[in-house]
């Protein structure tokens, strides 16, 4: 029996016993409301409901503390002495490489195609709602994090559920924190191994076939899919071996540079077509507020917007906050702080640089997919560079190749802390996950499993409902993290002695235990 006959045997397999279970959750996972000619999914709704609220509860942090942020990021603020394994930018960057991702190439295509020019504008709206949800989890998940006596830490809605319930509520708090913290375990796993890892693997070695001869070139056999499964599994198994340090310092370098890249690519279509921009940010205004747009008007436009952003920047679903809890600081709410411009980078900047390209290229498989959403969004934002870039294919596989292996580099730091939360932080059960992680790598090239793919995401949303109540109940908690670290900022710029925290745990609150 041949490889490619096993793998299609595994994928149907596999397909038929869970399909059911996938469509289940996802119907209530997904849930939509008809509004205004669309569908509205209300989970979309619970995280930009939760964007609005914090926003308000906190007075638009994210715009007011947005220079703050990024003095933090320089280093301006860095305390001597603090536990942690990596600095703010090299956390902010593992986070990052964890969101900016194919979602950012195929996912905005399709978000422009379907919701039109208009879009761009609500996308860019709930990114910015984004960065104050992406504020609290964050600075939650340091002030609840786990430092172990090697030096390493442990954090994310694993450790800020128990730990945070149980200080606000007591022993009540405590048994619901603990229930809700294996749930968010098993759920970040799940999402890591087949959306983090396995889908990454998948879709980048999709594209690399296609500029590669298609299925009759090098690459298009079984046995080519192998070695680039086994290629990528060596480079992640490599690195998850060093931990989050290894992560960092190699995301610290990867993501500024493929970041870069890509926004220059988007800046040569747009700077070629430089007598479109006018028209082209006109449209996507008008398309915004314009009751005539295309999928249901202007709800039609705000519901697709919403929705492409909220699953681009997973603000509000906890993942992002395990990256973060790594940071070196005194101060939880810095990392909070650092973290907002997350959501900024991914949304705000990446994804409306991507539209915007889209929009004043404007290529043909734009224009047919406004009518036919069979066409992909890769090739609409291939195509879009293609008209000034005809060479681009290969630079946006490049670009694919970088941030998929950036994602399931970041993705399996956050399994690996669910995984040891589950199971022990033993050397055993770290190098099984790890051998495990590296297996899914390897599938990745050679099995779709879009139904496991579709159940993962349904998962990850799900944790979304559970982590956004536990912010809402732990916001105060928050505030005061932030009040602590301005008056450290107010003292140090007065020349006097942080004098913000008062008792030693709350100047150090890492150290944070049950």
């Amino acid at each position: 029996m041949s490889l490619d006959s096993i793998t299609d045997s595994v994928d149907k397999a596999v397909s038929d016993f869970v399909e059911p279970i996938a469509t289940k959750l996802g119907e209530i996972v997904f849930y939509s409301v008809p509004v205004g000619g669309t569908e509205l999914p209300l989970i979309v709704t619970w995280l930009v409901v939760a964007g609005l609220v914090f926003s308000a509860w906190f007075g638009l942090v994210q715009i007011r503390k947005f220079r703050l942020a990024v003095d933090v990021v320089r280093g301006k603020y860095d305390e001597k002495g603090s536990d942690g394994e990596v600095n703010h930018f090299q956390a902010l960057t593992a986070a990052v490489s964890g969101t900016v991702g194919l979602g950012n190439i195929a996912g905005v295509a399709v978000a422009v195609s379907i919701g039109g020019p208009g879009a761009t504008f609500w996308m860019v709206l709930c990114g910015l709602l984004g960065m104050a949800t992406k504020f609290v989890e964050v600075t939650l998940g340091v002030k609840y994090r786990e430092v172990h006596p090697d030096g390493t830490v442990s954090g994310g809605p694993m450790h800020y559920l128990p730990k945070g319930l149980t200080e606000r509520f007591g022993r009540n708090g405590k048994i619901l924190g603990r229930v809700l913290a294996v749930l968010a375990s098993a759920m970040i796993l799940f999402f890591g191994l087949f959306g983090g890892n396995l889908f990454q693997v998948n879709q980048s070695y999709a594209q690399l076939v296609s500029v590669a001869g298609g299925e009759d070139g090098a690459l298009g056999s079984s046995a080519g899919a192998l070695f680039f499964g086994l290629l990528i599994a060596a480079v992640v198994g490599i690195v998850l071996l060093g931990g989050i340090r290894s992560i960092a310092t190699v995301t610290s370098r990867l993501v500024p540079s493929m970041a870069a890249m890509y926004i220059v690519a988007c800046l040569i279509v747009i700077l070629a077509n430089i007598t479109a921009v006018p028209d082209a940010i006109g449209s996507i205004f008008e398309g915004a507020f314009n009751p005539e747009g295309v999928a249901g008007g202007i709800l039609g436009a705000l519901i697709i917007g919403f929705k492409r952003a909220a699953f681009s920047n997973e603000a509000g679903l906890g993942s992002a906050p395990i990256a973060h809890s790594a940071v070196k600081t005194k101060h939880p709410a810095s990392e909070g702080l650092v973290a907002l411009l997350e959501p900024f980078i991914d949304t705000v900047v990446v994804c409306t640089m991507t539209a915007l390209t889209i929009v004043i290229a404007s290529p043909d498989s734009w224009a047919k997919a406004r009518t036919d959403e069979s066409i992909g969004g890769v090739t609409i934002t291939s195509d879009a560079f293609e008209t000034v870039l005809p060479w681009f294919p290969y630079i946006l596989t490049i670009a694919v190749m970088l941030f998929a292996v950036s994602t399931v580099l970041t993705w399996g730091y956050y399994c690996l802390k669910a995984w040891t939360y589950l199971f022990g932080r033993s050397k055993v059960s770290e190098l099984t996950f790890k051998v495990v992680y590296t297996l899914f790598a390897v599938a990745g090239a050679l099995l779709t499993l879009q139904t496991l793919i579709d159940l993962a995401d349904a998962v990850l949303f799900s944790l979304a409902v559970i982590n956004i109540i536990g912010l809402y109940l732990l916001a105060p908690m928050v505030k005061r993290e932030l009040n602590s670290f301005l008056e450290y900022i107010r003292n140090r710029k007065a020349g006097a002695p942080d004098s913000s925290g008062g008792a030693d745990e709350d100047k150090n609150p890492a150290t944070t235990t049950v």
